[in-house]
Parts: C-alpha cells; structure tokens; sequence
C-alpha cells in the first residue's frame, strides 16, 4: 500500500463542450492520474489531463459491450488504494441520473478519499442552448426533470399536469411518452423540442408538437437526446444563440492537404465537410527562382500574396543555403494576415500590408506609387491561373516587375466522397470558396462525377449537379472570387465584408443571425 492514499473526484463534465466544464473540473484534469470517463463525456476533455495520465472508457451505450457497475466501482477502489488522482468524470451532473450513489458506498466501505464536483446538467444546458426558457411567468411556472428509461414505471396522470416536462434517456421511448400524455389530457398541440447531443458541435433539433413530432423524428437516431415538452418548448430565442449553425453542413472547398481554417463554423453547431479543390506542389521550374535568389540584391520590393508563396519561396531559399539575412535592404510587401503570419514565421515583418486584403488594395496604397520608375520588384507566385491585375497596374506606374513560378495549383483527381453523397442528396446548407480556383474546379470536379451517373431516363447526368445546389447558400471569400461564383454558378448569396477565412467565417454566422 502507498504510504499516501490517492483520491477520487467524482466530477461533473458538463453537457459536452469544453466551454461549459466549470474551472474546478479543468484544474482536476489537469492534476489526473487517472480518468475514468462515461461514454457521453467528449473525448476532446480528456486533452486536457496531463501525459501519462490513463484513461478508461467505462461508458455504458444500449446494446454495445460495457462494464457493469461493480467493476466500475473496483476499479475506481483499486486505482485509489494504489495512490492515484482519480478523475471520475461523467456527463452533465454526477447527481442526476449519473449512478454515483454506488461508486460512494464502495469508496466509503474501502476507506478511499472521495469528492463530488457539480457540473452542467444536460437538463438544464441542452434547453438553453436550444433557446428555450424552461420557466416563464405566464406559461411555465415549473418544471420537472425525468428519465424516461423505464416509462411504465411514471405517473403519467401527474407529469400530464406539469407545465413543462424535461426528459432525459426517453429518445427510443418517444411514442409511448407522447401517447401516455395525450391519453392523460394533454393537448396534441403542445409544443415539443427534441435535443440531439446538446452542448456539442453537431446539436440537432427537432420542434413539433404531440401530435406529429414522432413523424418528424421518423427514423432518426434519438440518443443521447433531452426532450422538452411544454409551451416554451415553441420558442427559439435569439435564433440559439450559443449554436447558431446547429443542424447545418457546410462543404469547405480548399487546397488538399492543408487545415481547415473553419473551426469557429464547428463550435457554432455546424457539421464541416471537408472537399479538397486544389492541388498545390512545386514549379514545373525551379530555374526563374533560383535565377532571382541569386540576384536578390538588385531588388527594391519583395511581394508574397499567399502563404504558399511565402512557404515556397523560402524552402527554394533554404535549399539554395541562404536564409532571411539574404534579404537584409529588400523590403517586403503582403497582401493579408495569414501571409503576414506565415512571414513572421520565417522570422520577419512586412514593411506593407494593404488596409484590404485583395491585390486591387495592393497596387492602389504602394508606397510611392507615383513613381516607380526606378522600383525592381520580385513577384514570387502560382505558375499559371493567376490574376495578372497586380503585373499590369505596377508596371503600369514604372516599376520593373519580376514574375518568377514559386508553386503551382492544380485540380484534384477526384471528388471526396462525403462531399459528393451529401450535395448529391441535397444535404449540404453552405458551400465555401476561397478563390476563384476552387469555384472552377469545384465545378470541374462535379462534372466529372456527374458523368459517371445517369438520369431516370438512364441517360449520362452532366451538368446535372446544378441542381444539387438550388437551395445551398454560396458563400465567397470575397469580389473576385464572387465573380467568379456567379459566372460559373450563377450566383452568390454570402461574401465576406473582410477578405478573409475569418471574415468568411464571420459573414456565414451573419447570414444564419436572427
């Protein structure tokens, strides 16, 4: 036996997202030996426990293989008795429905050291997420908290009076609890709210009433869900204001192999495919650049319109054994924050950034722009494809412009697979375009997808993908590559007021606002 006893914490891990686990809850984790965790705790917590820490999944799912309550209860023993911070984590509340009661008495009977820690209920968090006020001075002056597991053990007659009723673990029970209420005199038209997985990124909610919200749910996975029923269940207020995308799948074209930049669209609710619609790699030519690094000295100006610009201008610089100081004297201009951060990695900082974040803004605020008649700029960029508006309108004005190929873009052999089923089954809400390269080969890429499917005719569906987007939402990063949205699909619906991955973000949680 160790000669100091370890400790159990019985800590409550909120309805799900790591915004809504209390400070304690945190800084236990962060002290945890040992994490025991239910199966409805996110495992994005669990990153938050320190290296070495062990984690053990406990978690009891209907049907699915798990360990009974007495293991759990030995095990939590064990771990203890051999001296370890125990974080015993459970979803929501640990004293609402969370079996604690067991895992107390053998702590107790075993002598361990035991704390319980509040957190979020689900009951509680999913309603508020969702927007709905479960007390209201006119149509709700109580409610009640149930778990509808085993509904036949219930007091229907008495819930059935209930203002507003807040159901836990009742999701494969939900015809039987609408049945039980109507039969004991409930208005069909009571207003009903099922609550998929509140708290977490991917919430779904469903609103109805008695007497059709079961065939609004039709074949829908129910669980873990919480179901209010009542007259606030009606109201949505502020259009869920914490979980603004809830329900909503946006496809995010980009290049392959780089990281989504959208995280924000998943903490707002949002389900993010990823459909990669660029391929990015080096020159066909490593000559032209070679050919300027060697006379980096004879340059004025140094122009970076895109973090692929810098990243490949400075592999070729290393690889050419030269590094940042070869720049000493060149000044440096980049058109947005992201090449101003990829910059900054490389150890320097622009001395010019346009106020917006397009070439246009590029050319009409550089410095001195009046006279460039003794200006040598280098212009690392894309091999081909790319606008020519920055070469013409510099030189235009004086300045000797030296276009060199640093990387080269092209379109993605095939489409993915998720992005595909869910345009072809009209389950997308938004499509994101950064370029004006992914717009056309996003639709290159379902063009040649749609030739391999055919019609109910049986004739080849080209061109026929259109369709898969009359009720999508186009969203453009921002005027160029809008233009390039409605040539090509006819359309744009959201673009970004700052030019931007941010500003995209920002502008699609715009457009859902109330």
């Amino acid at each position: 036996m160790p000669e100091e006893q370890g400790k159990v914490y019985l800590v409550g891990a909120g309805p799900g997202d790591l915004n809504y686990l209390t400070v304690q809850a945190q800084r236990l984790l962060a002290q945890a030996e040992v994490v025991v965790y239910d199966a409805l705790v996110d495992t994005q917590l669990l990153e938050l426990a320190p290296e070495g820490c062990l984690p053990l999944d406990v978690g009891k799912r209907g049907g699915r293989p798990s360990l009974d309550q007495a293991s759990i209860d030995r095990l939590l023993v064990e771990h203890c008795q051999n001296g370890k911070q125990v974080v015993r984590l459970k979803s929501g509340d640990p004293f609402i429905f969370g079996r604690c009661l067991a895992e107390i008495q053998a702590l107790s009977i075993a002598g361990c050291k035991f704390e319980v820690v509040p957190g979020l209920s689900s009951a509680l968090a999913a309603p508020l997420l969702a927007g709905i006020p479960l007390t209201d001075s006119d149509l709700s002056q109580c409610f009640v908290v149930l778990s509808a597991h085993n509904p036949t053990t219930l007091n229907w007659q008495v819930l059935a009076q209930v203002d507003t009723l807040v159901i836990l673990m009742g999701g494969r029970h939900l015809p039987e609890i609408v049945d039980q209420l109507q039969h004991q005199g409930r208005s069909p038209l009571t207003p009903v709210a099922v609550i998929r997985w509140g708290g977490h990124a991917n919430q779904q909610i469903w609103r109805g009433s008695l007497e059709d919200i079961t065939q609004q749910t039709a074949g829908a996975t129910l669980s873990p869900a919480v179901i209010v029923i009542g007259e606030v269940a009606q109201f949505q207020l502020q259009g869920n204001p914490v979980h603004p995308l809830a329900g909503k799948t946006i496809v995010v074209t980009r290049a392959a192999g780089s990281a989504t930049a959208f995280g924000r669209l998943q903490q707002a609710g949002a389900k993010v495919i990823e459909m990669p619609a660029l391929e990015i790699g080096p020159p066909s030519s490593w000559s032209a650049l070679d050919q300027a690094i060697a006379q980096l000295k004879t340059f004025d100006w140094l122009i970076l319109t895109s973090t692929n610009g810098v990243d490949y201008f400075f592999e070729r610089l290393h690889d050419q054994g030269q590094d940042a100081r070869s720049l000493a004297g060149l000044r440096i201009a980049v058109v947005g924050k992201k090449t101003a951060l990829s910059l900054k990695q490389q150890g320097l900082k622009p001395d010019f950034i346009p106020p917006d974040f397009v070439a246009d803004s590029l050319v009409a605020h550089f410095p001195d722009s009046a006279n460039l008649a003794n200006t040598k700029i280098l212009f690392p960029r894309v091999e081909t494809g790319g606008r020519d508006t920055l070469v013409t309108e510099l030189a235009a004005k004086g300045a000797a412009v030296v276009e060199v190929p640093a990387y080269k873009s092209g379109c993605p052999a095939t489409v993915s697979p998720a992005a595909l089923e869910a345009l072809q089954n009209q389950a997308v809400d938004v499509v994101t375009f950064a370029s004006s390269k992914t717009v056309r080969n996003f639709c290159q890429l379902l063009d040649q997808a749609a030739s391999g499917l055919t019609n109910l005719e049986g004739e080849p569906a080209s061109n026929q993908w259109q369709a898969w987007l009359a009720k999508v939402c186009v969203a453009s990063i921002g005027p160029q590559t809008s233009k390039a949205c409605k040539a090509l699909l006819g359309r744009v619906d959201v673009e970004a007021a700052e030019y931007t991955l941010e500003g995209l973000t920002q502008a699609i949680l715009d457009y859902y606002s109330p």
